[in-house]
């Protein structure tokens, strides 16, 4: 068994991709499909700022998967430098790394937040919504880390 992780994770250096490596989709209206190439199925439309996991890369293709699960191609241009995670469940905003802090906001499931730092505090990451204000969420309650 730790055989093949060992050999999962030299494959996926070799591709490009390092093991749980995120990023979001850059580009509005950026199309995924179903395989590597312009002429694949077309799978549907994903939202700028989309968090999603990076599998693999073949040339100027990333295979990647959503928060749902789903697996698809995207092309690497489509994709953003910057990192955003997404709620899945009522996710608390608090304004320090503290289930004691005060609570700034409630992203509902879905919404999704600017990435600012991992691990600030030991199961906390630093967020910002969209309409700036930023604060510290448990890492259970959000999906791109």
């Amino acid at each position: 068994m730790r055989r093949a992780a060992v050999l999962v994770a030299l494959m996926l250096a070799a591709s490009g991709v390092s093991a749980a490596e995120y990023a979001s989709v850059g580009k509005p209206g950026a199309v995924l499909f179903d395989a590597p190439s312009a002429n694949a199925t077309p799978l549907f439309v994903a939202p700028q700022g989309m968090p999603i996991e990076l599998l693999s890369v073949i040339r100027l293709w990333v295979k990647a998967r959503d928060a749902a699960g789903d697996v698809f191609w995207i092309e690497r241009s489509d994709i953003a430098p910057g990192r955003t995670v997404v709620a899945t469940a009522p996710a608390v905003v608090r304004a320090f790394a503290n289930e004691a802090a005060q609570v700034l906001f409630t992203a509902d499931s879905g919404v999704l937040l600017e990435l600012l730092e991992v691990d600030p505090a030991p199961g906390w990451a630093r967020v910002r919504h969209r309409d700036g204000t930023a604060g510290f969420v448990r890492h259970a309650q959000i999906w791109g880390l």
